[in-house]
């Protein structure tokens, strides 16, 4: 039985501006139909190395292969089987719905395209909504409208950059669920996100921190992998030790949670020790580590390489 391919499979892949590497040497392979979540701080390289995979940047060293196309010399065949959905709304806002689809129909020079218009408004729900002006949709639905004009064309892959960001929780919700529905029908997908619960529903993760590869599995393996252990205590003035505890020896974090606290390190024995002065007041019980812990261990651990030394 042949082996199906990956849609994405880059090695190496690099990008400096102004002498500073942004992207340095970073590696990632993503089957088909699966959803590959990208976490990391701001100006980490997330949104580079997006655009180098979808045809947009030339990398500076690196190779490799999407959609079974070569990186560097099949840019523009790879860039029309890609939908790409940015940060920022990018249609017109006096334009009604189906006018902007109808829009970048003609753009991909689509066939039959009062067809395809129409699966897309039923399809993404925006059909009692089709003749309504963009620039008066809620942040929610110039996102569903967003998504409809990424996907019209049919791409095999799905590139989106922080495509939440100012939604509410229904709404993320809601895409969410198309976007998962889309993946079920084969669409790879690349996303970026700084909400832990969005990452969670990924298939995988990659946490890529100022050009760095650091972590790469599934929310599972990424925090088995991490080697932090927890303790949760609860107890009267619990949620106001995380300052004080945080800074002992043993412990990489602290946070309230409620009336609770969740400390995380990377021993159990010293993290015990390092609670002991609150154990008369305050019950301690092992508990999971989040991937919001190794997000932000791993994040304290890196190196800020957009800060120039004096």
């Amino acid at each position: 039985m042949n082996e199906i391919a990956p849609a994405i499979a880059v090695r190496g892949l690099t990008k400096r501006f102004s002498g500073r590497t942004v992207v340095d040497h970073v590696d990632l392979t993503v089957a088909p139909g699966r959803i590959c979540g990208f976490l990391g701080p701001n100006g980490s390289g997330k949104t580079t190395t997006l655009r180098m995979i979808c045809g947009l940047i030339i990398p500076d060293e690196g190779e490799g292969e999407v959609l079974g196309l070569d990186l560097r010399t099949r840019r523009s065949a790879i860039k029309s089987q890609i939908g790409y959905m940015t940060q920022k709304f990018g249609l017109f806002g006096d334009l009604t719905i189906r006018e902007n689809l109808e829009f970048i129909a003609r753009v991909y020079c689509l066939d039959d395209r009062t067809r395809r218009v129409d699966e897309s408004l039923e399809r993404l729900g925006l059909a009692s909504r089709a003749d309504q002006l963009a620039g008066k949709l809620s942040g929610g639905w110039k996102q569903r409208l967003a998504l409809a004009a990424a996907v019209l064309h049919e791409p095999r892959i799905l590139l989106l950059d922080e495509p939440t960001a100012g939604v509410d929780p229904q709404a993320r919700r809601e895409f969410w669920d198309q976007i998962h529905a889309l993946a079920r029908d084969g669409l790879t997908v690349l996303v970026s996100t700084h909400y832990m619960d969005e990452a969670e529903r990924c298939h995988e993760i990659a946490y890529i921190a100022y050009g760095v590869m650091l972590a790469r599995g599934t929310s599972a393996e990424v925090i088995g992998a991490s080697g932090l252990v927890a303790l949760q205590g609860e107890g009267p003035g619990a949620d106001m030790l995380a300052a004080e505890i945080e800074l002992r020896p043993g412990v990489a974090l602290a946070a309230a949670f409620g009336a609770s606290i969740h400390v995380c390190g990377t021993d159990m024995q010293d993290l015990r020790q390092a609670v002991s002065p609150w154990a008369e007041k305050v019950l301690w019980t092992p508990a999971e580590p989040t991937l919001e812990d190794v997000f932000i261990h791993l994040m304290r651990q890196s190196d800020d390489n957009s800060v120039v030394s004096a």
